[in-house]
């Protein structure tokens, strides 16, 4: 329960999400951003697609307030329909999202609109329609109990007879949103477009979630953030010597000394050895989507003089292993051997919220060895 618990604040969990896999689906989005940051095993080989160190993405679900839909996932909803009646012929799809996952002091960074167009077919005798249409984002905010229209964020032209991801920057607005404790936060989208100089509506259509075909195309809110956490001061790893010492203090017996090689045993350099992490083993794979498990690699071996340039050894090192090769202090050990090189590990998975996060946890495989 210890070594589990210490586990959870490495990987920074105060209480591990429940499993949802294989019942949900991650945003193929998320599962793509992890794929090109990361390798199979999560060890990051794309730094530079990452801004902060959490990327957290929400998919529009349903109205404040609103019925769930039969039949629909929860969690997930689609936009409000389109108002026929709009005096000023526009359609208006509105997407909420719950940000209340966003931990206090996170930092956002970037935050990213993202919707999918569905392409118009095109319609015969319609030769004077224009191409494209003006759309139109508004934040939504609160007024009361409803929300209103009134913070222009975005404005573009699209085609209409094109489809795919549209992406807008949001992140002045977004940033408002965290920390607040209401969760009634949206968007509003407009579109107009003309047809013999007369403004059309019911045209343009967006990718709703209750259609399960279009799963991966659900509107999704992501953020880029800074968690700006680092590891407690308190936080120590097991076995230090002060620990083995206490504890062997309270049983009256001394520490066992370091077996020492014989003439006999050959004695092993310091080199790279697997340390394979698997996530099922321990419980964990039930809300972790990639990776399944992860080689951390351990450090072993000696640091015996000579040090060869293999050994990747420090000149502290190097002057250590002389003295005590020469014996001139008794005090002295040979150099350890020690990771010298950490890469970042990088986990795609479900929180609490069944929200799909990707966080990059620095210093977690030693890709490396050396003497220190």
């Amino acid at each position: 329960a210890a070594a589990l618990r210490r586990l959870r604040e490495v990987f920074d969990m105060e209480a591990l999400p429940p499993a949802v896999l294989p019942r949900r689906r991650p945003p193929q989005f998320m599962v793509d951003l992890f794929h090109r940051v990361a390798d199979a095993g999560g060890i990051t080989r794309a730094p530079a697609l990452l801004q902060g160190d959490v990327v957290r993405s929400f998919e529009a679900r349903g109205a404040p307030g609103a019925a769930p839909r039969q039949g629909g996932t929860a969690g997930t909803a689609g936009a409000a329909p389109a108002h026929r009646s709009d005096p000023a012929h526009t359609d208006r799809r509105r997407f909420y999202f719950d940000t209340s996952a966003v931990e206090k002091g996170e930092q956002v960074l970037k935050a990213e609109f993202r919707v999918f167009k569905l392409k118009t077919p095109r319609v015969s005798g319609r030769s004077g329609a224009k191409h494209f249409c003006k759309v139109e984002v508004y934040e939504l905010l609160e007024n009361g109990s409803k929300p209103q229209e009134k913070h222009l964020i975005a404005s573009r032209l699209l085609s209409l007879y094109t489809e795919g991801w549209e992406v807008f920057n949001v992140t002045h607005a977004v940033s408002k949103w965290v920390g607040k404790s209401s969760s009634s936060h949206g968007f509003l989208i407009t579109t107009t477009h003309t047809f013999n100089n007369r403004i059309e509506h019911n045209l343009v259509k967006f990718a709703k979630s209750q259609d399960t075909l279009q799963e991966s195309r659900n509107a999704l809110l992501v953020l880029f953030t800074n968690s700006n956490k680092r590891r407690s001061p308190g936080f120590v790893p097991f076995s230090t010597t002060d620990d083995m010492e206490s504890r062997s203090a309270s049983t009256g017996r001394r520490p066992r000394a370091a077996p020492v090689p014989s003439a006999k045993s050959p004695v092993t350099a310091c080199h790279q050895r697997e340390l394979y992490v698997d996530f099922r083993a321990i419980g964990w794979s039930g809300w972790i989507i990639y990776p399944s498990g992860y080689n951390a690699f351990h450090c072993r071996g000696s640091c015996l003089f000579p040090l060869g340039e293999s050994l990747n050894a420090t000149n502290h090192a190097t002057v250590q292993s002389i003295v005590h090769t020469l014996k001139l202090s008794q005090d002295v050990s040979t150099p350890c051997c020690v990771p010298d090189e950490l890469k970042s590990l990088n986990l795609l998975y479900f929180d609490d919220k069944q929200n799909v996060v990707l966080k990059n946890y620095k210093d977690m495989v030693a890709t490396k060895c050396g003497c220190h």
